[in-house]
């Protein structure tokens, strides 16, 4: 019982990690309609903003979070600006194959930048080592991880269900040309979601260095994790994909540690048959014609 509660407790922090990540891109996917499979090049990137910032500018890692999250969301508005935008409306294969180009050349910059070699991050003290309750050892990063997704739901839920910014972007995703006859800016409101979900996942990255690890490879290591979260969760749903991604982060967990030789498929089985039961994903948010 110890065991399978250890198990469920390090699969639920797994999906936590996976959630902060992967809910940006589910937002940019389902929301803005746009294929972006570059969106692991942001949270590689904010891994490697936190590493400096407490390498070289020397600070802690509490205060570097902020910083990465919104340095990410700063540089990410270029890339929308620059890239992204002139590609909305083209199709899938084009905004598949430029995500695909910004990955490889993320992966040789941050090769060429910082090595090949896995970076090290070093936690404080009060997050390390274990914390016991009713006989397990929990450790004290992982719950920390498990309350900052708690509060990034939160806000996102309260953000796009009672807010101003939140009923524009509802209103543009449903139908932009009526939006936009009633004074929305939607290419503003579409600017700074794409800013909102890659922030995220650059606070995302940042988070996991201790946990998925960071080096060059890590955009094209973990696209597949983020899509699949994404797709059986539904793109555009928060809780759906919170929901997915704890599911998934789970099996993973419990495949490679009760069956080891099978552990890396699990996960895929456990997509397979959530989509089988739920073809349009766990609460997918369908957009109006």
């Amino acid at each position: 019982m110890h065991s399978l509660l250890g198990v469920l407790f390090d699969g639920l922090a797994y999906g936590s990690l996976l959630f902060v990540i992967s809910v940006g891109l589910s937002i940019t996917l389902g929301l803005m309609g746009f294929n972006n499979l570059a969106h692991g090049v942001f949270a590689m990137a904010g891994g490697y903003l936190l590493v400096t910032l407490m390498g070289a500018a020397g600070l802690g890692f509490l205060p570097a979070l902020p910083i990465v999250f919104c340095a990410v969301a700063l540089g990410s508005l270029v890339l929308e600006r620059t890239l992204y935008r002139p590609l909305y409306k083209s199709t899938p294969l084009i905004q598949v194959l430029l995500s695909v180009g910004i990955i490889f050349v993320a992966t040789a910059g941050a090769n060429f930048m910082f090595g090949s070699g896995q970076q090290p991050v070093v936690i404080p003290e009060w997050l390390g080592g274990q914390l016991s309750f009713l006989g397990l050892d929990l450790s004290r990063y992982r719950l920390f991880l498990m309350a900052i997704v708690a509060a990034i739901t939160a806000g996102l839920v309260f953000g796009l269900e009672r807010t101003r910014f939140g009923a524009k972007i509802r209103a543009s995703v449903d139908n932009q040309r009526m939006a936009e006859s009633m004074g929305i800016r939607v290419d503003r409101v579409f600017q700074l979601t794409f800013a909102l979900g890659s922030g995220l996942a650059g606070l995302g990255g940042a988070l996991g260095v201790d946990v998925l690890g960071l080096d060059p490879s890590f955009a094209v290591k973990y696209l597949v994790y983020f899509l699949l979260v994404v797709v059986v969760g539904g793109p555009g749903s928060v809780f759906g994909t919170l929901l997915a991604a704890l599911l998934l982060g789970v099996a993973d967990v419990a495949g490679k540690y009760y069956v080891p030789q099978f552990g890396a498929f699990i996960i895929y089985a456990a997509m397979i048959i959530l989509l089988l039961l739920f073809p349009h994903g766990l609460l997918g948010r369908r957009k109006s014609k």
